[in-house]
């Protein structure tokens, strides 16, 4: 599975949580704050909209588990929403994995990332999320990427 490494900026988001199992769930959420997304002018082609799975499930209780969508936003954009925080992603170095945007395509992307890293001597950074990134244009195309920090 090919990656390329990329250099990302420090990011400003907005975004909505969920806590429990991952899941169908995330999509249902995912949904829900797109229709925020839309409500207040942040769909545009330049959008990054970003799926954070904060824990990992295989050491942390189903019940436990942080899941985030989320929308880079301009420093001065103003959240008013109830139910919409905001939070500042760190920057840094990325492995990005480009797949398929289908729940097969991803899954199976999750299992081979962290072997395909290790083969290329690359060792993923725990200090920062996992991202999953969507951008329109890569939508529009059945896309999305999964951002490994390195």
């Amino acid at each position: 599975m090919a990656y390329q490494l990329q250099e990302m900026p420090a990011n400003r988001i907005a975004y909505m949580r969920r806590v429990g199992p991952y899941g169908v769930q995330n999509y249902t959420l995912m949904e829900k704050f797109k229709v925020w997304v839309k409500a207040n002018g942040l769909f545009t082609k330049s959008a990054i909209i970003l799926g954070i799975s904060r824990d990992n499930p295989e050491t942390t209780p189903s019940e436990s588990c942080r899941y985030d969508v989320c929308i880079v936003v301009a420093d001065d954009y103003t959240i008013t929403d109830a139910g919409v925080n905001e939070a500042k992603l760190p920057g840094g170095r990325y492995a990005v994995f480009t797949v398929a945007h289908t729940a097969e395509a991803v899954q199976e992307a999750w299992s081979e990332i962290f072997s395909e890293l290790s083969a290329k001597g690359q060792q993923p950074d725990v200090s920062r999320p996992i991202l999953e990134r969507y951008i329109p244009a890569m939508i529009d195309n059945h896309l999305c990427e999964i951002c490994v920090p390195i």
